[in-house]
């Protein structure tokens, strides 16, 4: 279902767009060509393909270079509030900003 101009004015007036009539009709045409683009993908039968972890996989074999999940930054809660201007129990004091 192709979007219209009102979809598009509606859409601009959410986004707090203002659109040149010229810039509109452009919008409609991209917009209206992406999701020509998606429909296309859509009607694929993917139906007995698995899913892909990595693009690429399709075409070469792939082995993710993942690092060891180790801690590398220790608590330095005593370090880090020396510059607070405020500070009680460990924590940042500030100012009320709610009422």
């Amino acid at each position: 279902m192709p979007l219209t101009s009102q979809d598009i004015d509606r859409i601009a007036n959410l986004a707090r767009l203002a659109l040149s009539p010229t810039e509109s009709e452009r919008m409609l045409t991209q917009l209206n060509g992406f999701f020509g683009i998606v429909e296309k993908m859509q009607a694929v039968d993917t139906s007995g393909i698995q899913p892909l972890a990595h693009p690429v996989a399709a075409i070469q074999d792939v082995s993710l270079r993942l690092r060891e999940d180790l801690v590398s930054d220790f608590n330095n809660r005593e370090a880090n509030m020396q510059n607070a201007p405020a500070a009680e129990k460990g924590y940042f004091l500030v100012p009320k900003v709610i009422e």
